[in-house]
């Protein structure tokens, strides 16, 4: 029932309680270039989903806000680049990294991004209690992003453009100038040749935490070294800076940014000298990508 048909005492009740339903999201895209973001919510686990399309293009420095319930649950935003969309196709290949079956709209049961990407995930907390957000490289990268609620929660981040930097056996795709505008993970990348029982996807025989730890994911230093803040793999929980939680009775809003401005010195990451090794940190001197403008720095690859 509309909230202005009810009487006074249940339009108190009832109209607070559908003003604490309900969220909203900022996604801001912060590069100097076109991204077309993309939202999924897995459909098989909850049927909240965010009041808004599944898919559009956002011009550089432009933002977009929409209404999210509170109880929106695998749910996830990410950044898909260099798209066409041909009249009629469905195809997530028009794009060079991110794209979903559906095209423009990402279809809503089998829409999920094309690795890499670079994902926001999202179970907010209309039942638990408890808002749970995350960065998540586990298919690897493909934009920086950052997550900021406005409750003074924790800040989930990938800020900085990694596709430069990206290990050889990881990188691409690369665009028509040749810039790797992706970084896979080690999983995608199937560097063992061995995906559905490897220790880098988490599979088969190392589908635990126990038998999946990070020592023995392939370039887990590289991710987790660069974005600490963001999940680096399957079972990143236990490093304490992967997933994120938020009061949900702070009734957090959430924003979304492409391209962060860089809020403090970056890191330089050094290959530990064992897999099973932790990455080493140096400060650098920024410098800026020539797909870029002054609003976002890359990292120095460090020798």
């Amino acid at each position: 029932m509309p909230c202005a048909f009810m009487k006074p005492l249940l339009l108190l009740v009832a109209c607070a309680q559908f003003t604490a339903a309900v969220r909203t999201f900022t996604v801001y895209n912060g590069c100097p270039f076109t991204v077309w973001p993309a939202i999924y919510t897995d459909l098989s686990v909850g049927n909240n989903v965010p009041q808004f399309q599944t898919g559009w293009q956002a011009n550089a420095y432009t933002s977009v806000s929409f209404l999210v319930p509170d109880a929106w649950t695998s749910g996830r935003i990410w950044g898909r680049r260099d798209c066409t969309f041909p009249t009629g196709s469905t195809s997530p290949n028009t794009c060079l990294d991110g794209g979903c079956n559906g095209g423009l709209l990402c279809d809503a049961h089998t829409g999920t991004g094309v690795p890499p990407a670079t994902l926001a995930e999202w179970s907010l907390g209309g039942t638990t209690g408890m808002d749970y957000y995350d960065v998540s490289l586990v298919d690897g990268y493909n934009l920086p992003i950052r997550i900021t609620p406005t409750s003074g929660c924790p800040v989930a981040e990938c800020p900085w453009d990694l596709g430069p930097l990206c290990p050889a056996a990881l990188a691409g795709p690369y665009d028509t100038s040749g810039f790797p505008v992706g970084c896979k993970s080690a999983c995608v990348a199937d560097v063992d040749g061995t995906p559905s029982n490897s220790s880098n996807c988490c599979s088969g025989s190392f589908s635990t935490p126990q038998t999946c730890p990070n020592s023995g994911v392939a370039y887990y230093w590289f991710f987790k070294g660069y974005c600490p803040n963001s999940y680096a793999y399957a079972f990143d929980e236990s490093s304490g800076t992967a997933l994120w939680t938020c009061p949900s009775s702070n009734l957090a809003n959430y924003t979304l940014t492409f391209c962060p401005a860089a809020d403090g010195a970056e890191p330089s990451v050094s290959a530990p000298s064992s897999a099973a090794g932790s990455p080493s940190f140096a400060l650098e001197s920024t410098t800026v990508d020539p797909k870029y403008d002054t609003r976002h720095t890359v990292l120095v690859r460090h020798q």
